[in-house]
């Protein structure tokens, strides 16, 4: 056995390394390389402006304070500034609405200052701003794929990194007045990185972009030249605030009938009062021999080296809890299938049944066996009333109502069809995610990838509800197939046409456009539906339902009373989920920050979630297998929704998570963005939860077959 050991933990750091190293192979060398010569225009895009405070985001030419785009094109540029380029769904659905700008970028020439424009504003377009510079709003631009980069260097000053986006202003003190003032930057220092082109390409000249960094700066409007720019970029210089000085004039006309006039304008005084901002940007190219094209996304990964160690500790405290439980497994299994503790096999049905005739027999006899007392054979003697019972309680007297249909079973047909579903789904992000194709440089892949595998593994969906409705004694496919293909899909598409509602109303990006919610109903109505339809004839029509290894018997058996933690469900289910949520914590950690905390940084280790999601499954198969056996020993043969339930409990406790994560680490404002919180939070928990509870429904069958299966029971 020693030899097996070896060859068997050999292999699993071989699987675990090669995730490891997927994990980090998040980008494909020589994909979609774009190289430039000299003076040759690169265009910059703009997208949107986001905040880790606030579940919004804003198109960036939608600011009223920013420079709104000209029309002009560049000179080699096939597109005018303001031009909208065609966005994939994924993109949408993340909010991108990236346009041409009219910043001028050509490789190799440097720009110490050019003046981009004068924006003229009031005070409502002021405390626009103000409340974006509040809010911590980043802004998002692009250049050759890569999004603009505000650059940081470790403590120890070791290394450099990248977080994306650049802040669009800050909030100080006014040391003249005293008072509180925000400061907008308006002059942008754009730092481009290049290299020599690998190939033939660099030989001819040609250079790839490495790096793309950001500087603001807030300059004010005075002490400028004749083309509008600062007299010295690089010097120290007056910062510009977002203040507008009262219109006493106008002030003095709207107060006239009273004797009051507030020396600061409020919110109702619309004194006409304006203010000017000069933007201004510098561009400037820089050499970097250091950093190769196939990885210039590796500086955007600021966690890359710290965090390591704890996904590896993630990892160990998954296998540390699937071990044992893995452990309690087998004895259960060794219980069940290779006898129990008299030596019993597989024949222990067929005698528990003989044994319990025997006994029902002899009480019919009543007093009869009880005179002959002392001349009772030894068979009469273990039919007595003192005899153990324990060979014949538990498990072993549900074999004529475990396989009962349970009810509503027409409801847990579909669930568990959605579920396949989206187990479907996951398993080919990740599995895409860890070989390098989802990566960042194709935006809105991950979302679009998603939409794809959810739609067409609609057949699967279909399939699997069939002929789980079959087995259930279900007669209506027809019925089946539309709860199947409307029910999870349909409270989906509905949750997100009532939150757009709301993201529409606060004039935010991350509303979806009406076409685009008409091509997800026509690719669920058209595509999906179809799919699930055709799934769902074949597993009614074309293929039969499971066989059970024991016949159900007309009349259900009585179910004792029951302990506390088996006779109500939720108890056992969610105590089961605390262990599975336990193997999953301490990656949520760095899930939630990615995805909440710190939005301008990628999660980028799917190597490592694929080997902790392969542990949580494993842990949910053991977890659902030992809740079961604990419930079939207590005579409780309503194990299908025990087993759903059990599988997608871990869920709950996520959102738990999500909720003390809200309240404890995010500084969420406003009322739209805590409920876009709250319901997305909520829709990715079912999800998963359909997800696992799948698996465990899944496992649970299995495992009941297979304990069951060795004897016919008539």
């Amino acid at each position: 056995m020693s030899p097996d050991i070896r060859l068997s933990t050999s292999w699993l750091s071989r699987v675990v390394l090669l995730f490891a190293c997927f994990s980090h192979a998040f980008y494909i060398p020589g994909y979609s390389i774009r190289s430039y010569r000299d003076d040759e225009n690169i265009p910059l895009l703009v997208n949107k402006v986001y905040s880790d405070t606030s579940q919004l985001q804003y198109a960036y030419f939608d600011l009223p304070f920013v420079c709104p785009p000209t029309g002009h094109k560049h000179h080699g540029s096939s597109f005018a500034s303001g031009h909208s380029l065609p966005l994939n769904l994924g993109e949408v659905l993340r909010g991108d609405r990236i346009k041409t700008s009219d910043l001028e970028v050509n490789m190799g020439q440097d720009l110490d200052c050019q003046y981009l424009c004068d924006r003229v504003i009031g005070r409502e377009e002021m405390k626009w701003a103000q409340s974006l510079i509040e809010g911590d709003f980043l802004a998002e631009w692009i250049l050759d794929n890569l999004p603009g980069a505000t650059s940081f260097v470790t403590v120890d000053r070791s290394r450099k990194y990248y977080s994306t986006g650049f802040k669009m202003g800050y909030k100080d003190f006014d040391v003249a007045t005293g008072k509180e003032r925000y400061y907008l930057y308006n002059h942008h220092t754009l730092v481009v990185r290049w290299r020599k082109a690998p190939g033939k390409s660099g030989d001819n000249g040609g250079k790839v972009i490495v790096g793309f960094e950001v500087y603001p700066k807030s300059i004010s409007g005075g002490h400028r030249n004749e083309t509008g720019c600062p007299l010295d970029v690089s010097g120290e210089q007056d910062s510009l605030a977002l203040y507008i000085p009262t219109n006493s004039s106008k002030l003095r006309e709207q107060y006239a009938d009273s004797s009051y006039v507030p020396a600061e304008p409020t919110d109702d005084v619309d004194d006409d009062a304006t203010m000017t901002i000069p933007y201004t940007y510098s561009v400037y190219f820089r050499e970097t021999n250091d950093i190769e094209w196939a990885n210039r996304w590796d500086l955007y990964f600021s966690d890359q080296t710290e965090s390591s160690p704890t996904h590896w500790l993630a990892i160990v405290n998954s296998l540390i809890i699937s071990g044992i439980l893995g452990a309690v497994c087998i004895v259960i299994w060794g219980r069940t299938m290779q006898g129990d503790v008299r030596g019993r096999g597989d024949g222990v049905l067929e005698e528990a049944r003989l044994r319990i005739t025997k006994r029902a027999e002899k009480k019919k006899t009543g007093s009869g066996i009880l005179e002959k007392g002392s001349e009772a054979g030894p068979e009469e003697e273990l039919l007595s009333d003192e005899e153990p019972l324990e060979e014949v309680s538990g498990w072993k007297l549900l074999h004529g109502d475990v396989f009962r249909p349970p009810p509503y079973g027409g409801l847990l047909a579909p669930l568990i069809g959605s579920g396949m579903q989206l187990v479907f789904m996951i398993v080919g992000l990740l599995s895409l995610s860890c070989a390098g194709i989802l990566n960042p440089s194709w935006r809105g892949g991950f979302w679009n990838v998603g939409v794809g595998l959810f739609v067409l593994a609609g057949g699967f969906s279909g399939y699997l509800s069939a002929r789980v409705y079959k087995t259930f004694g279900g007669q209506n496919w027809r019925k089946n197939t539309m709860m199947t293909a409307l029910l999870f899909p349909g409270l989906l598409f509905t949750l997100v046409f009532v939150l757009n509602l709301f993201t529409w109303a606060q004039a935010s990006s991350t509303a979806l456009p009406f076409w685009t919610l008409v091509g997800l109903a026509c690719l669920w109505l058209l595509i999906q539906l179809p799919l699930v339809h055709l799934g769902s004839y074949i597993g009614f029509y074309r293929s039969t339902a499971w066989e059970h290894p024991t016949r159900t018997n007309p009349t259900p058996r009585q179910i004792p009373p029951q302990v506390w933690y088996t006779k109500h469900q939720i108890t056992l289910a969610l105590g089961a989920g605390l262990i599975s949520f336990a193997v999953l914590f301490i990656e949520l950690i760095f899930v939630f920050k990615s995805l909440y905390l710190d939005k301008s940084s990628y999660y980028y280790v799917f190597g490592f979630l694929s080997i902790i999601s392969t542990l949580l499954s494993i842990t949910i198969a053991e977890t659902v297998i030992i809740t079961t056996y604990i419930q079939l020993c207590a005579e409780n043969y309503h194990w299908w929704w025990q087993s759903f339930f059990v599988g997608g409990a871990s869920g709950f406790w996520i959102f738990v998570y999500s909720m003390w994560y809200y309240a404890t680490r995010l500084h969420i404002e406003g009322f739209v963005s805590s409920l876009l919180f709250f319901s997305y939070s909520a829709l990715a928990c079912t999800v998963y939860s359909l997800a696992t509870g799948t698996i465990g429904f899944l496992t649970a069958y299995m495992f009941i077959r297979r304990i069951y299966g060795g004897v016919k029971v008539d």
